[in-house]
């Protein structure tokens, strides 16, 4: 299982901040480095293209990309193009978001997601390859080519359930998960995709796994940061969903937290789970936890 930091969106101390953590992780050995797109937060794959011209030695990667307010020939745009200036070094990962987000704040109806998922990939997935596209469906119209000089980056989609998981290992190059558990990964995921995968007589596909990581002693400090912190995907349905199946109350319980010998074992469920790829969010607040907790990843690799 290869390991990869989940970084924050950018913060006050701007894209030179960003390059250094990039570096940082590239130097510690770390495999990948992922950027989520938050709303109303800066761009990341702009942010990827960006700082890929000042770091080598990792490869990058977003966790997720939002659909709705993209259309599939603007999404391949920025894929292809941030995989060009990252020298190949990019891998797109997309998703549907929520619907408080889809409808309240973008405008689009969120009815039937799996098959506006369904229609995304119809029309994305040959753009990316550098192919014409001829997609009309309910959802979504794209007809026309992408033509940017870089090979065809990774396409992963964010899956829970098992409808989407079917979907992703039939269309994509595998899946990213967040706030799930090694037993629904385990049990759900990781079967589900792989299944559907060999049906469709596709190789094996990724599956990586975002979890919040914080080693400490001080664990119910670090739970109650935890479960504030993360507090809304113990709300939002999908998500409530993962946690329901793993028998916990709230993000907190799932959140990677203790010394190294627990946060060890549990980095080592998600392998056994059969979880290709775990993407560690380091969410400590102080500079002593900060360090052994990137120590301890390190010490993973």
């Amino acid at each position: 299982m290869q390991i990869g930091i989940f970084g924050g969106p950018i913060d006050g101390t701007g894209l030179r901040g960003l390059v250094d953590k990039m570096q940082q992780a590239a130097d510690g050995g770390f495999h990948t480095y992922w950027m989520s797109q938050i709303v109303g937060h800066p761009d990341s794959m702009t942010l990827i293209g960006a700082a890929a011209q000042q770091v080598d030695g990792i490869r990058f990667g977003t966790s997720v990309v939002p659909t709705y307010p993209r259309h599939p020939m603007v999404m391949a745009e920025q894929a292809l193009t941030t995989n060009l200036l990252s020298g190949g070094r990019f891998s797109l990962g997309i998703g549907l978001s929520h619907k408080p987000v889809v409808e309240g704040m973008w405008g689009y109806s969120f009815d039937k997601p799996l098959r506006h998922a369904r229609e995304y990939l119809d029309a994305l997935l040959p753009l990316v390859a550098g192919e014409n596209t001829s997609a009309s469906g309910a959802t979504i119209v794209a007809r026309g080519q992408v033509t940017v000089d870089t090979d065809r980056p990774a396409v992963h989609i964010a899956a829970l359930g098992p409808q989407m998981l079917r979907l992703a290992g039939k269309r994509c190059d595998g899946t990213i998960t967040w706030m799930t558990g090694a037993k629904t990964l385990g049990e759900l995921t990781v079967p589900t995709i792989n299944e559907a995968a060999a049906e469709a007589e596709r190789p094996a596909p990724e599956v990586i796994a975002g979890m919040p990581v914080w080693v400490t002693d001080d664990v119910d400090q670090a739970k109650a940061n935890a479960a504030k912190t993360f507090e809304i995907y113990g709300q939002l349905p999908s998500y409530r969903a993962m946690l329901d199946r793993e028998g916990l109350p709230g993000p907190a319980e799932l959140a990677i937290i203790g010394d190294e010998a627990t946060c060890k074992a549990r980095v080592q469920e998600l392998a056994a789970a059969g979880v290709t790829h775990f993407a560690a969010s380091e969410f400590a607040n102080n500079a002593e936890d900060q360090a052994r907790t990137r120590s301890f990843l390190t010490s993973m690799l």
